[in-house]
């Protein structure tokens, strides 16, 4: 059995690729993140939030938005601060699979009816992320260089 270390789970190479989907895709995540723990940009907090999730059959709704929430605003930040880049998208890519698949497939394929291809692109990007690392101008890089 191999051992990961920690060096392979922060390095990446210094390519723009990443960079290019890490920041927007942090922003993206962070932003709805915030929506759902502290009711920022119109969002519900986690009492609406929480009510929603309840209402999908997440329980105890209260606790899954909080999980979702941080998952989606700390994942975010570190995405953006290039930090950890592959633990946190791995974590974001699990919160869009539930986002998928338990609130979003029974409306079909387009967000104009909630269908779920926002969170699908949000999910590509993840999974993008968690396989390519954190790119060019990442923390991570700072950290393995210690290594």
């Amino acid at each position: 059995m191999t051992v990961l270390n920690v060096k392979s789970l922060l390095s990446s190479d210094n390519s723009y690729a990443s960079l290019a989907l890490r920041l927007p895709a942090g922003v993206i995540f962070a932003a709805h993140g915030a929506q759902k723990l502290f009711a920022w940009f119109g969002g519900y907090g986690l009492q609406g939030t929480g009510q929603y999730m309840a209402s999908i059959g997440l329980e105890p709704g209260y606790l899954m938005a909080l999980m979702a929430g941080s998952a989606e605003f700390f994942g975010g930040l570190a995405l953006i601060a290039g930090l950890l880049v592959r633990p946190a998208a791995a974590v974001l890519a699990v919160t869009m699979l539930v986002a998928i698949f338990l609130a979003h497939w029974s409306a079909g394929f387009f967000i104009s009816n909630g269908g779920y291809e926002y969170a699908l692109a949000l999910l590509g990007m993840s999974v993008a992320l968690a396989v390519q690392g954190g790119g060019r101008y990442a923390l991570d890089n700072v950290l393995a260089s210690k290594q």
